[in-house]
């Protein structure tokens, strides 16, 4: 049994449901017994829904400040490396290309997107990768 209480353009009910089959509600309202017929049947999902936590961004928000001065380029997705562009010492600039990997049979361009110098390659060729993992490191 469900109870609520209501205020309707300033009177109260209290709302008791007592039982619920097919479409007809048998309900109180202030004591008074109603038997209440839907017109449309409650269809409730057996699927239960599935909720996915957000991913690691590669991007951090925009009030979060930095302390060390390092940015990190982090796999957007599960995949493999197929391709590095660059070396560690090397200066990159905003947009460059730094890595190609291949993920879901697709070839993604990982670029840059901060000027720095690459501090940290912390991949090579072949490795195989998890969404949030560690690719590169700029200062």
């Amino acid at each position: 049994m469900k109870t609520y209480n209501f205020t309707i353009q300033g009177n109260k009910y209290t709302v008791q449901i007592k039982s619920f089959e097919d479409n007809i509600a048998d309900m109180e309202v202030n004591g008074t017994p109603y038997q209440v017929e839907l017109e449309k049947t409650m269809v409730t999902s057996k699927t239960p829904k599935l909720v996915r936590p957000e991913g690691p961004s590669s991007v951090p928000p925009k009030d979060l400040k930095v302390k060390t001065g390092l940015s990190k380029i982090l796999a957007p997705l599960p995949g493999t490396i197929i391709k590095i562009n660059i070396k560690e010492g090397d200066t990159v600039k905003k947009g460059d290309t730094v890595l190609i990997m291949e993920a879901m049979k697709m070839e993604n361009n990982i670029q840059v997107e901060k000027e720095g110098t690459v501090k940290n390659l912390a991949c090579k060729e072949g490795d195989t990768v998890l969404q949030g993992d560690l690719l590169i490191e700029i200062e």
